[in-house]
Parts: structure tokens; C-alpha cells; sequence
């Protein structure tokens, strides 16, 4: 992985745990889901006629990778209703490394060194780790547990799809502008029959996380996607997921919640696999 594209999902991973602190703090999760997703729909717009035709071979991909986001937003939405969101937001993201690693491995035969996969076993270590440090354990909670898992597997499922959609694509801000905007809409249409106060609540109690939640989101995941590219999916989706520790960094220092030795050692655990995996050949 070059020094380009591991900063650039370092950024991503910056951008990514911005959005998911403003959603955090929001007291309506479905309000901030549905302002960041539909949020993509004018940034989208922006940039697709500045974006490289994409190619037409990857329209199943497109299609696919439009459910599958739709699928992780929900789940995720539900794992919030009934888990500790601390607790589940690691456990989504620490699970999906692990899956996609072992997908393009075994399935898509991958080759990964011994130090790159001791790398994404530390990030998803440390990672997960985080959701054991509370006494309000979520992982007793077998319902929110399972959601959470099956959030990550959303996650991995997406992050496969659009790491090959954007290399039969072509054009990686082509695709995603057109993922974002069908995401978009489709959470949208979803949104009027499960909540239908929530769209008009948009341009009003929503539009800070439309525009700066949205724009976040957006250029996390464009960067994500572009560097599906340029690096193997599961090294990429495994330094993605270190925006785990930027949220822990912002709740802290933003947020005023509270830093003890689980969270500091879960936290230099998920350093130390970043470290190695930029340490690592590519």
C-alpha cells in the first residue's frame, strides 16, 4: 500500500468517524441517517459530470452495491435501537476486516503476507476489544449482537462489491456518485413509509447533518472507493475501520466521555495494526 493511498484512507477514516459523532450526538438516529444518506444526493450530482463515463459492465454491481447499503443502514438503525451504540458500532466495524480478508483470500485468492494479515487481525482485535471495556456489556444482549454481526457482514458485502464495481467501473467517482445517489433514494423511499416526519424535518432540524454529515460521508467512502483501486479491498477495509479510534478520540476530547486503560489498550492495539500494515509490503 503506498504512502498516497494509506493516507488517503486515514482521511477517509477522519471523515467517516466525524459523521458517525454527529449522528451519535443527534437525538433522532433515524434524522441523522437519513439526512447523511440522502446528504450524498447533491454532492453526487456535483461531481459526476466531472467524473469519467463509467463503464456499462458494471451496472450489476451498481445495482448490488445499492442494496447492500441500504441493508447495513437499516440493520444498523435497529442495532442502535436495542444495543449500546459503543458496543455495537465496534463489533459492526471490527467484524467486517475479518470477513473480507477471509472472502479474498480463500475465495478470491488474494495473497496476503504474514505481516499484513497479523495486521488486520490487530485492527479488528482492537477494534472489537472496544465493546468489551463498559460494564453495560450489548454483547449479553444476543439480539443486539446478532444485528451487529449482521451489520458487519453488510459491511463487508459492500466493500467487496464496490472494490470490484469501481475496478470494472473504471472509473471509481463514477460509480460511487451513482451508488450515493440510488442509496440515497432508496433510503429515502424507505424512510417515507417507516418514519414519513422525517423528510420534512431535512431542511429543517436536519440540515447541519445533511450538508456536513453528508459531505463527510460522501468524500469518506469516494476515497474508500478509489483506493478499492489501488490497494487490496481487505488492507483497505481494514485501515478503514480505524475510524474507530478517531471517534474514540472525539468523544473524548469533544464529547468529554470518559478515557480509562481498556479504551487507551483497545486503542494502541489498532495503532499497532495500522503501523504494521503500512509496514508491510504491498
Amino acid at each position: 500500500m503506498s504512502t498516497t493511498v494509506f493516507c488517503a484512507v486515514l482521511l477517509a477514516a477522519l471523515l467517516h468517524a466525524v459523521w458517525n459523532a454527529l449522528v451519535k450526538g443527534g437525538a433522532d438516529k433515524h434524522l441523522g441517517m437519513a439526512a447523511v444518506s440522502i446528504g450524498h444526493v447533491p454532492f453526487a450530482l456535483a461531481v459526476l459530470p466531472f467524473a469519467p463515463a463509467v463503464d456499462m459492465a458494471s451496472l450489476p454491481w451498481i445495482i448490488a452495491s445499492i442494496a447492500l447499503h441500504l441493508g447495513y443502514q437499516l440493520f444498523l438503525l435497529a442495532a442502535y435501537k436495542i444495543g449500546d451504540l459503543t458496543q455495537v458500532y465496534p463489533m459492526a466495524r471490527g467484524s467486517a476486516p475479518l470477513i473480507v480478508t477471509a472472502y479474498s483470500v480463500f475465495v478470491l485468492g488474494v495473497v496476503l503476507d504474514r505481516l499484513q494479515l497479523l495486521a488486520v487481525l490487530l485492527i479488528a482485535a482492537g477494534i472489537i476489544s472496544l465493546a468489551l471495556v463498559r460494564k453495560r456489556d450489548g454483547l449479553r444482549n444476543r439480539k443486539a449482537a446478532v444485528l451487529a454481526l449482521g451489520t458487519g457482514a453488510f459491511i463487508a458485502a459492500y466493500s467487496l462489491v464496490d472494490g470490484l464495481g469501481a475496478r470494472a467501473a473504471g472509473s471509481p467517482l463514477g460509480f460511487y456518485a451513482y451508488v450515493g445517489l440510488g442509496s440515497g433514494f432508496a433510503f429515502g423511499v424507505v424512510t417515507l413509509f417507516m418514519r414519513p416526519d422525517v423528510l420534512p424535518r431535512l431542511v429543517t432540524d436536519g440540515r447541519r447533518m445533511f450538508f456536513i454529515g453528508g459531505g463527510c460521508s460522501f468524500a469518506a467512502y469516494a476515497l474508500v472507493v478509489w483506493a478499492f483501486t489501488h490497494a487490496p479491498i481487505a488492507l483497505v477495509t481494514a485501515l478503514r475501520e480505524t475510524s474507530i479510534v478517531f471517534a474514540l478520540m472525539i468523544g473524548v476530547f469533544a464529547l468529554g466521555e470518559r478515557l480509562d486503560l481498556g479504551k487507551l489498550i483497545s486503542t494502541a492495539t489498532t495503532l499497532m495494526g495500522a503501523i504494521l500494515l503500512r509496514a508491510a509490503k504491498s
